[in-house]
Formats: C-alpha cells, structure tokens, sequence
C-alpha cells in the first residue's frame, strides 16, 4: 500500500463551510436589493475576486472597488467584517486533524485572500495543528497552477508521491494527482473516512 507522508487539506468546503448568503442577507437589512446587486457583480466579475486571491490586486484596491459596487452604503471596516463573517466549522474533519497529526505532517493549500485570511478564520484554534499554511494570495498562484502545488512540497521537503491532498473540487484533486500525489474528493466526514482507511491513512 501506498506510504503516505504528508496529509494536505483544502480550507473551503472542507474544514469551513461558508456562505455568502450570510453577507447578502446583512447587505438586504442595509437596502433592499444590495445583496443581490453584490452578488451578481461578484458572479459576472470573478476575474477581480480571483485575482484578489492571487495576490495580484491590493486588500485597498479590492475594498475600494467592493465598495464602489455597494454604491458606499457602507464603511470599510463593515465591509470586512461582512465579507469574511461567512465562515463555520466543519467540527467532525477538524477532529480529525489531532489524530491524522500522530503519523503525518499536516498543511493547508487553499485558494483565499487577506480579507478573509485576516477577518475569516485565522484565528480558528484548529489552524494550529497545521505545520505550515500555503495560501494563494501569498504564494502569487492558485490551484490548480502547479506552483502552488510546488509551494507546499517545497515546505513539506517530501517527493511529490509523499502528498495526499483532500479538496471538494474535482478539478484541483486531478491537477494533484498529475503531479503524483494522492488526492481524495471531499464528499462528506464518512466518505472520508472511508477513503482514509482505504488508503491505509486511518486504521
């Protein structure tokens, strides 16, 4: 059976569901309509929020033109707060983590930004069992570029067949498993499991 090394997890959908239904509903307390407006405008102008998690455009210059787009409704600050308060726990995988942690060493690749690295969850206390965070809006790549990938083998110092790496999205699992890692699609807690006891992961 394949010797795994190191176990990587994806942040979103996976450890933190979230819902931006959460802002649009605290927008539509503001004005009515202004939650629907954000969203379609963030829908129809992805390139900015992905380019955001690139770290391509500035946390001033993604404020300033969120605010732009909330025709000023609101500050700043409550923009931040907003944008990121969209976070909960999924406490099942994160249990998992203590015990995954006793044989293998644990990081987390995912797709974000400032805003919501900063406001979001960085102060979730289950971050810490995590040796090293490879974010995309710090690395300048995001998945499923292979240099992100190349980020968290580069922390790791393992080969790449060492990896396996848990993600809800298909896409991002295949692009894994053409660099040689293992990959396993998030489908649920007891789908996991399985896969991890599959794999020899988890006895």
């Amino acid at each position: 059976m394949r010797k795994y090394s190191a176990v990587v997890f994806d942040l979103g959908m996976v450890l933190v569901p979230f819902d931006y239904k959460i802002m649009v509903n605290k927008l539509e307390q503001i004005q009515a309509g202004l939650g629907d407006h954000f969203i379609e405008s963030y829908k129809s102008n992805y390139h900015i929020h992905r380019g955001f998690e690139r770290g391509e455009i500035s946390t001033e210059d993604f404020i300033s033109q969120m605010l732009k787009v909330l025709n000023y409704k609101i500050d700043a600050e409550t923009f931040c707060k907003f944008y990121s308060e969209i976070f909960t726990v999924n406490q099942k995988v994160v249990d998992l983590l203590p015990i995954l942690k006793n044989n293998y060493r644990l990081f987390l690749l995912s797709n974000t930004n400032a805003l919501h690295h900063q406001y979001g969850w960085k102060d979730f206390p289950f971050i810490h069992h995590f040796e090293k965070l490879i974010l995309s809006h710090e690395v300048g790549a995001v998945k499923p570029e292979e240099k992100i990938f190349r980020a968290v083998e580069a922390a790791s110092g393992f080969q790449s067949k060492e990896h396996i790496f848990i993600d809800d999205i298909s896409e991002y699992i295949e692009a894994a498993k053409k660099l040689g890692w293992g990959g396993i699609q998030f489908k649920g807690y007891d789908d996991l499991v399985l896969n991890f006891k599959q794999r020899g992961v988890l006895n």
